[in-house]
């Protein structure tokens, strides 16, 4: 679906559907700990500080461990229902706010911004990459990190793969693949999602709505965050145990964890009274 400025819309209407029941479907998911390990990652290339934007925020469940952890929270995504979740749960001192990654407003320059939730793999181009990289770069802090996972080819040729069934407060939730297990570098795969009551008075129907992403190749990715002045600092792949290893393995790991910065500029050498580069070790 598009809008009328021709921007695609099909992340922001798929998650309208499933905002309602977001939480019941992602129970599983441990957020503490996985949002514990990415500021252990953080910290080790350099992250300070207690400001952090969380980018395609959902319905909250990842930023409220930050704000339990004393971290100035605000958050954007681009499904209303979503964010009105989380205003829900954050309460009136939290900002939050509707916003296009690719359009994303100056809210501030921020000591950490996060987009977790494979929500960058919505994007479908190199094009569209670089410009939500361009405005995450432009909400970071000069020293600030910015930490964004990547669904790897595993999780397409499996997840969106397979039919998944919860049942939760009387309701079937539904997640329908269609790949087929098939899947290439840079391949866009597709999933529906619906709900169906259990029994009368349950709820009402939904029918299945696509959710479509793009597998980024690394070479991609490195790309676009270069084209927005971003270098990587650190790249690490998790399976769903969420556990950062290094290096990535797309054909075990489920998901890739980006921790970027500002590119830096070389360090020009040290010259002593002559003008000559010191030798920065005793080896010849």
């Amino acid at each position: 679906m598009q809008s009328t400025d021709g921007a695609d819309r099909h992340a922001e209407v798929a998650y309208e559907q499933i905002a309602p029941v977001y939480d019941d479907f992602t129970s599983h998911h441990n957020y503490r700990e996985w949002i514990d390990d990415l500021l252990r990652l953080g910290s080790a290339h350099g992250l300070r500080g207690d400001t952090v934007l969380d980018v395609g925020c959902g319905t909250g469940k990842g930023f409220m461990p930050l704000l339990d952890l004393g971290w100035q929270v605000t958050g954007v995504d681009i499904s209303p229902s979503m964010v009105e979740l989380a205003r829900a749960k954050a309460g009136p001192e939290v900002r939050i706010e509707v916003a296009d990654m690719r359009e994303l407003p100056a809210y501030g320059r921020f000591d950490l911004v996060l987009c977790l939730d494979d929500a960058i793999n919505y994007l479908h181009s190199v094009g569209e990459l670089e410009q939500a990289f361009r405005a995450m770069a432009a909400n970071l802090a000069p020293d600030g990190v910015l930490i964004f996972d990547s669904n790897t080819l595993t999780t397409y040729r499996t997840f969106f793969a397979e039919r998944v069934v919860v049942e939760s407060h009387g309701r079937r939730l539904i997640w329908q693949g269609h790949t087929g297990g098939q899947v290439e570098p840079g391949q866009i795969s597709e999933a529906t999602f619906e709900v169906e009551p259990l029994a009368p008075g349950t709820g009402p129907s939904v029918p299945p709505e696509i959710h479509r992403q793009r597998h980024h190749p690394e070479p991609d990715l490195r790309a676009a965050l270069a084209a927005a002045g971003l270098e990587v600092a650190g790249l690490y792949g998790c399976t769903t145990d969420g556990v950062p290893h290094q290096p990535v393995n797309e054909d075990a790991h489920t998901k890739s964890i980006y921790i970027t910065r500002h590119e830096r500029a070389p360090q020009a050498p040290v010259r002593d009274r002559r003008g000559t580069p010191e030798r920065t070790s005793r080896s010849s």
